[in-house]
């Protein structure tokens, strides 16, 4: 039972005060004053126990019994059906002759307020490629440069405040790091560089030198998954992809789940190295990477492996083909 906050008594000081009365003689009067209420506040828990017992010495809900002018459940259902049509809230107000407020909250409270509730949960399209290299996913992470803590490391910002550009002009404009990551779909294997831009030359010169550095560790990349940013969709882009004999591979539109391993190790880059630590500038952030990239892939547990790091899974695949 929860309590009132600002109740005087429990149930136990409420049954004491009707054995003082009932039992032991004491006055209403006295019984009141010494448990610190009111007369008729001791005579009520006095009534309640002598009609109902311990059982009547509860809270009781303040909740009226009877709303008549509360909407049925027929009325609620209406509602939901024709909700269920991808009719407007106004529009099922107008149908049922009822305020188009009390159509609002009742949507609200069955689940149905938004338009999205009336799509179906898309199931998880969970998959993992049976050998490394098979597919690869990239990505890109765009951190703003910095020359000194801010505000998410102080929890204020001192002097004038520094504007982020893309192209770093401008007075206190430090511009922005565009971190390139490519994951392996089977081990978690990642490779990482931090470039100057988002552009199809850079995309296609880091996807050359990620396939290079998987196949120092014996890894022949077959496909590639990207999004469909600029940079994925240009003609350098293709070329690279052509030169290097690879399988380029787009999600879906608005399906940034399709490329989720690769959106999943950003937000570990970004939790246990961009913002795990405090550095005194981006320039000292992007020496720390290598680092803890190395950390990543031979030693970090990772939760979908079994709590082994990548390196360890590429070993096991490598041996069993």
């Amino acid at each position: 039972m929860q309590l009132h906050a600002n109740a005087r008594t429990c149930p136990k000081s409420r049954a004491l005060i009707a054995r003082r009365v009932l039992e032991e003689g004491w006055s209403l009067a006295e019984a009141a004053e010494a448990a610190g209420v009111s007369e008729r506040t001791a005579g009520k828990w006095v009534r309640r126990f002598r009609s109902e017992g311990l059982v009547g010495l509860r809270d009781r809900s303040s909740a009226p019994r009877r709303r008549p002018t509360r909407t049925s459940a027929e009325r609620v259902e209406a509602i939901r059906k024709l909700r269920l049509l991808r009719l407007t809230a106004a529009e099922i107000a107008e149908l049922l002759s009822m305020a188009l407020a009390t159509v609002s909250r009742w949507l609200k409270r069955i689940g149905l307020g938004k338009r999205s509730r009336l799509e179906p949960p898309e199931p998880p399209n969970r998959y993992e490629r049976s050998r490394p290299g098979e597919l690869v996913h990239v990505d890109i992470k765009k951190l703003g440069r910095f020359q000194r803590p801010g505000k998410r490391v102080t929890g204020h910002q001192r002097g004038r405040a520094s504007k982020t550009t893309a192209a770093g002009r401008g007075r206190g404009a430090v511009g922005w790091d565009f971190v390139h990551v490519c994951v392996d779909d089977a081990t978690r294997l990642a490779y990482v560089e931090v470039l100057q831009d988002e552009r199809g030359a850079s995309a296609a010169a880091f996807l050359e030198r990620a396939v290079a550095w998987f196949a120092d560790r014996g890894v022949q990349v077959e496909r590639v998954m990207s999004d469909n940013g600029s940079c994925y969709v240009s003609r350098e882009h293709a070329r690279a992809c052509a030169a290097l004999g690879l399988r380029h591979l787009r999600t879906r539109p608005y399906r940034p789940r399709t490329n989720g391993k690769a959106e999943r190790f950003i937000q570990t880059l970004q939790n246990d190295w961009a913002y795990g630590r405090v550095y005194a500038s981006s320039a000292e952030r992007r020496q720390h990477l290598p680092a803890w990239l190395n950390h990543y892939n031979y030693r970090r547990p990772h939760g979908s492996l079994s709590h082994r790091p990548p390196a360890a899974r590429l070993a096991e695949l490598q041996r069993t083909t």
